[in-house]
């Protein structure tokens, strides 16, 4: 089996005893979000960057065993982020430094316990590099809806720690998934941006927002600050 957009064959012995090597020493109590797009170089980088700083703006710290990244279908491999998701990020107030992309890898999808990504077909590509990734992996708006009809207090609290209620979110939201429904194909769907003017960049970074803020009030318990 070949993962999408990497040429990378999977299955056999030797891959499955490197990934059981790459993942030696990585802590057991932690949560991982992967976010996904096409290049990673506007709209997962945008995606990943501002979780980051929504979380630390509500715990004052991105820790707790909270890591959050991203990778891309067709990633350009350390390429810089746009210059215009930058400017977004910067926007917001979120930190763009040492951002440099990344292609979308098999053990990415092994380490996430959540996978948001842009579409559904980058949702569709993630599934179908196995892994047991489906209950796991939905489009950043899809996760957004399905958060939205949770009731908070039916998570742990954050006594109990963020990786619990994170992992409990994720439960929840997949236990929800066939009983509510986007209202168009579209509305689970962030365009992407890549080659267009700043105000387009900026409209896609308040889509991104709005949805990341009730994601981020969920896993931390805290709302935004007004």
């Amino acid at each position: 089996m070949t993962a999408p957009g990497t040429g990378r064959g999977i299955g056999n012995g030797e891959r499955a005893a490197e990934i059981t090597t790459t993942f030696v020493g990585l802590p057991r109590d932690s949560f991982r979000i992967l976010h996904v797009s096409t290049g990673n170089v506007c709209r997962s980088p945008i995606t990943e960057r501002l979780t980051r700083h929504f979380v630390t703006e509500r715990l004052g710290v991105l820790g707790g065993g909270l890591i959050v990244e991203s990778a891309g279908t067709w990633g350009h491999e350390g390429a810089p982020m746009e210059t215009n998701a930058e400017t977004v990020l910067a926007d917001f107030g979120a930190d763009a430094a040492g951002f440099t992309g990344r292609e979308l890898l098999d053990e990415h999808v092994i380490r996430a316990d959540l996978v948001l990504t842009a579409t559904r077909d980058h949702r569709a590509q993630v599934i179908s590099m196995g892994h047991s990734a489906g209950l796991r992996t939905f489009t950043l708006k899809e996760f957004t809806r399905l958060v939205n009809a949770i009731d908070p207090a039916t998570l742990p609290s954050l006594d109990e720690g963020v990786v619990a209620r994170a992992r409990a979110l994720v439960r929840a939201a997949a236990a929800l998934r066939g009983w509510l429904l986007a209202p168009t194909a579209e509305a689970d769907e962030v365009y992407d941006p890549y080659g267009a003017p700043l105000p387009f960049f900026r409209s896609i970074g308040d889509e991104i927002h709005q949805a990341l803020d009730p994601v981020v009030t969920a896993l931390t318990g805290v709302p935004t600050r007004t």
